[in-house]
């Protein structure tokens, strides 16, 4: 039998709330006994999974800076300061060779995956560390360790979520706070629905995903850990051989 998730009274913010992982995320956090404030673009879908969940909801578009700079004080309107987790899920994929790859795509991927990640853990980190304590999930991708045809702006942005994350790392050493990596394989979830999968040699194919419950359960042992325990890092792979069985 899996053990109770407990995390009565943690304020986690979690951004992409309305994606694959992020709903199955919102919904883990919620059983656990956190509270939530849930980021996503997508108001009606947003507003149900806040409905479900007990949560605050803030619909934006994390391309829109003004939208992230106004994020802080719209958190501090629900908590009055900042958030014990912040969890960056929210992610933006293209999938294109590189000289296909439009500028203005390669813009919109690295403002969701690296530039939002950077600009709410700078927002939140001062206080954070004037507390001292609080935890920053980043979820990065195979696709930052590994270089892939046809991803140029998505491997840029995970790369750079990599590096910019093993920087806090070793900042955050001796502080009090935590930082947590969660790197899973390509997961089944509907980002995959615009590519044919099936037919396609450079495509992995959906059966063989991870599903988005399994990368779920690994954010939340992360952030389940007492406070002398920090998961710096948790690698996640799909076992396709296991699947067939």
């Amino acid at each position: 039998m899996t053990p109770r998730l407990e995390l009565s009274g943690r304020r986690v913010l979690l951004t992409g709330a309305t994606g694959g992982l992020g709903r199955v995320l919102a919904e883990r956090l919620a059983g656990g006994g956190a509270e939530l404030v849930l980021i996503g673009r997508r108001s009606e879908p947003l507003e149900q999974l806040a409905v479900r969940t007990g949560a605050r909801a803030i619909v934006g578009d994390l391309t829109d800076g003004e939208f992230v700079a106004s994020l802080r004080e719209q958190v501090r309107g629900v908590w009055g300061g900042a958030p014990d987790v912040l969890v960056n899920n929210a992610g933006a994929f293209e999938l294109a060779p590189f000289a296909e790859t439009e500028p203005s795509a390669f813009e919109r991927v690295l403002a969701v995956n690296l530039r939002a990640p950077f600009e709410l853990t700078r927002a939140w980190l001062p206080d954070m560390l004037a507390r001292g304590s609080g935890q920053i999930v980043n979820v990065g991708s195979v696709a930052g360790r590994k270089a892939f045809p046809g991803n140029a702006a998505y491997s840029a942005s995970k790369y750079g979520l990599r590096g910019l994350h093993e920087v806090l790392v070793e900042e955050l050493r001796g502080t009090g706070l935590k930082a947590t990596w969660i790197e899973p394989s390509a997961m089944d979830t509907p980002l995959w629905d615009r590519f044919d999968t099936e037919g396609r040699m450079d495509l992995p194919a959906r059966a063989e995903m991870l599903e988005p419950g399994s990368v779920a359960d690994a954010v939340c042992f992360a952030i389940a850990q007492p406070d002398a325990v920090s998961v710096e890092e948790i690698v996640i792979r799909a076992n396709p051989a296991a699947r067939r069985c």
